[in-house]
């Protein structure tokens, strides 16, 4: 890993820190829009050539119906795993529902903002080198909480044609109504137009690979009419250390987030003086080669750095300018630092929090923002799976309050029609009184 002093950095030199691993999306688009435009027209199909092309297994049928699947069979400790983290995982989203708003503005205008739940989502579990059934708990739980009607969760199947049974269990556990048996842009590109066997959805959700962010980037903004979560990228971690910290832990907690692949990235803060920086290299280079996905976390820490603050103050500036997607602040007392933190997809405080706990079962979620996107983004919550109406009534006098300042604006605006349809019901209003006097 390379190591920059940031006093000695000009503020261009510290700006260009910022920059992730670079992401031909040009070339990606290229390759996806292909996919994308012939799961649109061949639908099913399209979806079992791409399976038996880039997964080799040829599929009779893409989709199933959970409720009709078999209950899995797991190791009771395995359960009883999963059955922890979808319980922290609902206890965290349930309490992020939001009493109803409303007000009355003036005398006679009462204004709310009501939720809604977003019918139909499909949810995207990861497969490739590594199943993520704990992304199935992270997407479908909320989506639960939030009365979702249609949930679609698109993963990759096994060699054998199977679902993973992990992902199996918690999308029967989260109230998931159909699996999709497919990866990448194909399946993103299905759970987007619909096809004959997968329901159309309206949201999609998930991380993924380059070609799946590059199909959700390209089907936004298409005649599919879709929304998705947010853009994300490979995994990060930046993690911010004095010299209390210990070296085995700052490793395990850079090596967590680089064995997720070789595009990830990984960054140290080092904090003040007394850090031990050859041993905290010497137990990467340790725990790395002892790792089963060490070549994917080697080639990540190639690309990776570490940077020296002279305080918190210039270690979580620093942060706040590369927005990680994970933050794990491992200095003493780290709690009183949270109020600088200002871009972050999910914090970890202090010695004993490592970021596997956000990832697997402390509660929060772990679909993060990631590439700087956590300067404008934040991580899904239930708010992901809700969208609010506004509701305004108002009562006659409320018109009569309110009514003739509306007038003048549209007024103004030479909004003649927005005028007369506050002006004649005023009108109304004041020839019923006139008659009821009479």
């Amino acid at each position: 890993m390379k190591s920059y002093q940031l006093s000695e950095l000009s503020r261009t030199e510290v700006e260009s820190l910022k920059a992730r691993p670079r992401i031909d999306f040009f070339s990606i688009f290229s390759i996806v829009t292909p996919i994308v435009d012939d799961v649109r027209s061949r639908g099913d199909a399209a979806v079992k050539d791409y399976t038996t092309r880039f997964d080799k297994v040829k599929l009779e049928k893409i989709v199933e119906d959970v409720s009709e699947l078999p209950d899995p069979e797991l190791d009771a400790a395995v359960r009883e795993a999963f059955d922890v983290a979808y319980d922290n995982i609902y206890a965290f989203h349930l309490a992020q529902k939001a009493a109803e708003k409303s007000v009355e503005n003036m005398q006679g205008v009462r204004c709310k903002r009501v939720p809604r739940c977003i019918s139909s989502v499909g949810l995207y579990v990861p497969g490739g080198t590594a199943v993520l059934p704990s992304t199935a708990l992270m997407l479908s739980v909320p989506a639960q909480i939030a009365g979702c009607k249609t949930i679609v969760i698109a993963t990759p199947p096994g060699q054998d044609g199977s679902i993973c049974k992990e992902v199996l269990y918690c999308a029967k556990k989260a109230g998931v109504t159909h699996i999709l048996k497919a990866g990448g842009a194909q399946a993103i590109s299905a759970m987007a137009w619909g096809t004959e066997s997968c329901p159309k959805v309206e949201k999609i959700f998930g991380p993924g690979n380059q070609y799946v962010t590059a199909a959700k980037m390209i089907l936004q903004n298409s005649e599919a009419m879709i929304s998705i979560d947010m853009p994300a990228g490979p995994s990060e971690v930046l993690v911010i250390a004095d010299k209390h910290a210990s070296p085995v832990h700052i490793a395990a907690d850079l090596l967590s987030q680089a064995e997720h692949g070789p595009d990830s990235q990984v960054v140290l803060v080092i904090v003040g003086d007394g850090v031990d920086l050859k041993a905290i290299e010497e137990e990467i280079s340790k725990q790395c080669q002892s790792l089963p996905r060490g070549e994917y976390a080697s080639k990540a820490l190639s690309h990776s750095f570490t940077v020296f603050a002279r305080d918190m103050v210039e270690a979580i500036s620093f942060s706040n300018l590369y927005a990680p997607e994970h933050l794990i602040v491992n200095v003493k007392d780290a709690e009183k630092w949270e109020s600088f933190i200002e871009n972050a997809g999910s914090v970890f405080m202090g010695q004993w929090t490592p970021e596997s706990v956000g990832d697997y079962a402390s509660g929060t979620n772990h679909v993060l923002p990631t590439y700087g996107y956590a300067r404008m983004y934040g991580g899904v919550s239930l708010d992901s799976f809700l969208k609010y109406m506004t509701v305004q009534s108002l009562t006659e006098e409320g018109l009569k309050n309110l009514g003739p300042y509306v007038a003048t604006m549209a007024e103004v605006e030479g909004l003649e029609a927005h005028k007369r349809a506050v002006t004649l019901r005023l009108a109304d209003i004041e020839a019923r009184k006139v008659q009821n006097v009479r």
